[in-house]
């Protein structure tokens, strides 16, 4: 079925404002160009809470989103049909068991949150920011898409299906290297060069370096090159600036 493309105008009008888009040439702006095409054409973006989902607003997210499969296939993006977006931070509840039993309800406040098998969960206010007004590292579309990733061998580890010619065994051992020592140094109370909510599980360790590869590949380079260089071989993008 042919599928109509993005309005030039809104295309052009959205991606030459973000900030992680900056560095891909023409040829990978095309192709990025239909693949959020295909994008907004596969998966539903609604809002929630009475946000209006505008289409600036759901380029800004298939874009971004897709930036991750630019070098994959769609496949990447199985098994799931939705993007929630909330207008800002979205309070959910997780039943915690302690060491003793007991079952507690827990609230907390995110900008993002991806289910195994359901929808991506937003905060436009924080796709927004990341989008148009960028810091290094953090990107909440690469980071909740980065789990979906993740996800596709049935569970979030940190261990996404592995591209032809990767070895598995070489990128566990160099993620759980930098995981495990990214965890000492936060444990320690020590300085660290990527956002420290990384250490939380190797499934954020993953989501978190993805961010950085793509905004911040430098910082990512000089303190973990052996996590930056098997990104580079599972992305198979170059470095964008």
């Amino acid at each position: 079925m042919r599928r109509d493309p993005i309005p030039h105008r809104v295309w052009h009008n959205v991606s030459r404002r973000i900030a992680v888009l900056r560095g891909l040439d023409a040829v990978q702006m095309a192709h990025l160009r239909e693949l959020a095409t295909w994008f907004l054409h596969s998966k539903a973006i609604n809002g929630a809470q009475g946000l209006n989902v505008t289409l600036p607003m759901r380029v800004a997210v298939a874009a971004q989103a897709c930036l991750l499969i630019l070098n994959l296939d769609i496949d990447y993006f199985d098994n799931w049909v939705e993007v929630i977006l909330y207008p800002g931070a979205f309070r959910v509840q997780h039943a915690q068991t302690d060491d003793i039993g007991l079952i507690h309800n827990d609230a907390s406040d995110l900008s993002g949150e991806a289910w195994l098998r359901g929808p991506v969960v937003l905060s436009w206010d924080d796709v927004r920011r990341d989008s148009y007004h960028a810091q290094l590292g953090r990107n909440v579309v690469l980071h909740e898409f980065a789990h979906k990733l993740d996800g596709l061998t049935g569970a979030m580890n940190g261990l996404p299906p592995m591209r032809r010619g990767m070895r598995r065994e070489n990128w566990s051992n160099a993620m759980s290297a930098a995981y495990d020592a990214l965890c000492r140094r936060v444990t320690a109370g020590e300085a660290t060069s990527i956002n420290q909510y990384a250490a939380t599980s190797p499934a954020e360790f993953f989501a978190v370096i993805s961010e950085y590869f793509f905004t911040a590949p430098e910082v990512l380079k000089n303190c973990c090159p052996e996590v930056h260089q098997q990104l580079t071989l599972f992305y198979r993008q170059p470095v964008l600036r």
